[in-house]
């Protein structure tokens, strides 16, 4: 379930039971068994929603949260590990490092392509003003979306809400929302935006943000989709390109392993966490003291969507 992880702590996160039959009581044998492999309580939380999000009901708000809280008192002393003495043992790091001959490799390779191959490489051209159609393709139906002119401007309203608003924004959060309001982890505060309100993963985005160029991120991109069908390749407006992959109908340890693969090739791990913003598809970009930028859409397959 967690590459990096101990083997017990990985068959545990793996054996969710469903709705019913003790769901509550393993996510605090999953929160002790994290604490004492010593997880921050962040990652304790997100491992554990994320290996629950198949159990069949909706996790109540205080669950986790309590959990974790609850782990503490039950695990190892202060300044002593589980395995008896000193502190915890290091583990591996979450994310791996980017492979810098790898990604040379697929940069250089036959099969590369650059950023405007991959315009070419298009099985739908989009006109001017396409924000309305790709959200209702990517999202149909009237969902919660969460939606935002910047990151201390956003909010969660049903889709039908923001129709005509969304060419002039810039994020958007890649997963429908389960409520209109949640309880930010950071500090307690309810937020349109936060991982409790977050609805289960639909789309993955795999951002590439770093100083090689378009063509050599386009050339990343173009590689992931042998791997799984890329449905959209969304320009930042700055230096970066999105592509959004559709992870509906297989499981969260699958699209982990893609992920761990992804930031091996220099993606930006932040994008794993569900309630993540990220550029909404012809969309705004809003610098500072600049004129507004269109996030362009380069790639399009509607064919790679589940509906």
């Amino acid at each position: 379930m967690m590459p990096g992880a101990p083997r017990l702590v990985r068959e545990l996160l793996g054996a969710c039971p469903t709705a019913g039959n003790g769901v509550h009581a393993w996510i605090f044998q999953c929160a002790l068994a994290l604490r004492r492999a010593g997880y921050s309580e962040g990652e304790m939380a997100e491992m554990i929603e994320g290996a629950a999000v198949n159990c069949g009901r909706a996790l109540e708000a205080h669950e986790i949260p309590d959990a974790i809280k609850n782990s503490g008192s039950r695990s190892a002393p202060s300044g002593t590990s589980a395995r008896g003495g000193g502190m915890p043992p290091p583990r591996a790091a979450r994310w791996p490092a980017a492979a810098s001959g790898r990604i040379q490799e697929i940069i250089r390779s036959r099969e590369a392509r650059s950023l405007y191959d991959l315009w070419e490489a298009s099985p739908v051209r989009l006109e001017d003003h396409a924000a309305e159609h790709l959200i209702d393709r990517l999202f149909p139906g009237n969902p919660l979306l969460c939606c935002g002119r910047s990151h201390g401007q956003c909010e969660t309203t049903p889709r039908e809400e923001w129709r005509g608003q969304l060419r002039k924004l810039q994020f958007i959060v890649p997963n429908p929302m389960a409520a209109l309001r949640g309880t930010r982890k950071s500090d307690g505060q309810p937020s349109p935006r936060a991982l409790d309100n977050t609805g289960p993963r639909r789309f993955l985005v795999i951002e590439f943000d770093d100083n090689l160029g378009e063509d050599s991120q386009a050339a990343r991109l173009w590689h992931l989709n042998s791997l799984s069908p890329l449905v959209l390749a969304v320009h930042s407006g700055g230096k970066s390109l999105h592509g959004w992959f559709c992870t509906v109908g297989d499981a969260e340890s699958a699209w982990l392993k893609f992920m761990r693969y992804a930031v091996s090739l220099g993606a930006d791990p932040a994008t794993w966490t569900r309630c993540q913003f990220v550029r909404l598809p012809d969309g705004m970009r809003r610098p500072k003291d600049k004129a507004p930028i269109r996030q362009v859409v380069y790639f399009f397959n509607p064919e790679a969507l589940p509906c």
